[in-house]
């Protein structure tokens, strides 16, 4: 039996979590000695004060080697290959040692709680899970470590990235007025996707040449003799681009803003002109439509939280005990609006006293979902650990209610957000590139 859930090596896809690959943080002091007679693993690249490895990389050419195949993906020239997965190796160091950095950890309790999930899809319970990996040839103990690196990666990414995305009322505004004349939000879209990357202070010449490439690519992609994934997989500095450039199905509204009139406009089997923003030059390619109409009525909850996260003054003992505190004298009669207002640290809701308003299904990481299901009317929650940190929350009431018209700006909101992620993250990735120290001429 095949896992349907399998969070090692997924790329990162726009709008979905930053995987992780299986590359370990190293410490270049740390790296001890082999035993006498062999030989020691070979350094292929210097990352800050880290290092990756020649196994690592061996390791991860076998791994997407392997999947390219399955999904019948030409590869491309070995030395091309290999290059774009060291850069995503390289990449996915300089996230890790960022999370480190800042004291982004990953509680047994948390990793327990996504893996009993990741079992539960699966038919499973959490004590068959390392049976099961086993029988796919899977060490349980390297799968929890890459699963806590996964989770760990996601939560830097909705700290840096995600929660920074501020959404204006004219943005909103033309937002309602754009969905005119994008594709119906009753439609899912699966799409692939190619970035030709220009650098933040690129020059003309250097604008110029990426734009070539761009129109030579997209030449090469319509003329129906060459394959968009193994394009991809050779030329796109995206980091989907280990995976063909795919991005799965996504509904019409949730597509990245700067595609989505582009998409609007074509059929299944259609790849686009390339298209330029901040970050570089875009061609898409349209795998196929498929409609998702359903019923507008969903089960929405309202609620309200207090968000602590973890510091150099606080760790997550820490955080967890002051929220048990404020927890006990709410329940004891003071203010939770109080609390929320001087004390949480989710800048959208705090100024409402830490009332999230009515949200439907999906609006949550899981942990913030799982918590929500578990209470009663009134009831407060213990503290719960997510990926932007730790949180009480209240579930003030739960309603059925039709999301035709009422809910629209709500659902707007979210969807500009979701949709601008997609840049942000590759802009947000680029500049911790740009930043690093990076000798792969070791």
């Amino acid at each position: 039996m095949m896992l349907k859930e399998f969070p090692m090596f997924r790329p990162l896809l726009l709008a979905a979590l930053i995987a992780i690959a299986g590359a370990p943080a190293h410490s270049a002091e740390a790296a001890a000695p082999a035993p006498r007679g062999e030989l020691l693993d070979k350094v292929v690249a210097i990352v800050n004060d880290g290092i990756v490895t020649e196994s690592e990389l061996d390791e991860q050419i076998d791994v997407i080697t392997e999947r390219l195949a399955e999904q019948n993906t030409q590869l491309p020239p070995e030395d091309v290959l290999r290059r774009q997965i060291l850069d995503r190796l390289i990449i996915q160091e300089i996230q890790l040692q960022r999370a480190d950095r800042i004291g982004l950890k990953v509680s047994d309790e948390q990793l327990n709680a996504a893996l009993a999930d990741i079992a539960q899809r699966n038919n499973l319970t959490l004590t068959q899970l390392p049976e099961a990996l086993a029988s796919q040839g899977i060490n349980y103990a390297s799968y929890r470590d890459n699963l806590r690196k996964e989770i760990a990666l996601s939560g830097l990414r909705q700290r840096e990235v995600l929660s920074r995305i501020n959404v204006t009322p004219r943005e909103l505004e033309q937002f309602l007025e754009r969905l005119k004349k994008m594709p119906s939000e009753t439609d899912e879209y699966n799409i692939s996707h190619i970035l030709i990357a220009i650098p933040q202070d690129a020059t003309q010449a250097q604008v110029d040449e990426a734009e070539q490439r761009a129109v030579e690519i997209h030449e090469r992609a319509s003329s129906g003799n060459e394959d968009f994934g193994r394009l991809a997989v050779a030329y796109s500095n995206s980091q989907t681009a280990l995976e063909g450039g795919a991005l799965g199905w996504r509904k019409g509204p949730e597509l990245p803003t700067f595609l989505g009139e582009l998409i609007g406009q074509l059929k299944s089997g259609d790849v686009s002109q390339p298209l330029r923003t901040p970050s570089g030059f875009h061609l898409v390619k349209v795998n196929g439509i498929r409609s998702t109409a359903g019923s507008p009525i969903e089960d929405q909850v309202h609620a309200r939280h207090i968000l602590m996260k973890p510091n150099e003054l606080q760790d997550d003992a820490t955080v967890k005990q002051r929220l048990a505190g404020i927890r006990e004298r709410v329940v004891k009669g003071e203010e939770f609006q109080a609390f929320a207002s001087s004390l949480s640290e989710d800048p959208g809701s705090a100024v409402n006293g830490g009332d999230l308003g009515w949200t439907g299904p999906g609006t949550f990481v899981p942990e913030f979902e799982r918590a929500l299901q578990s209470l009663q009317i009134d009831e407060i929650s213990e503290p719960f650990q997510s990926p932007f940190g730790w949180h009480i929350v209240q579930l003030l009431g739960r309603r059925q209610f039709d999301t035709t018209e009422d809910n629209l700006r709500q659902r707007a909101f979210m969807q500009i957000r979701e949709s601008r992620a997609d840049e942000e993250t590759e802009l947000w990735l680029r500049r911790l590139r740009d930043e690093a120290f990076v000798d792969t001429d070791v």
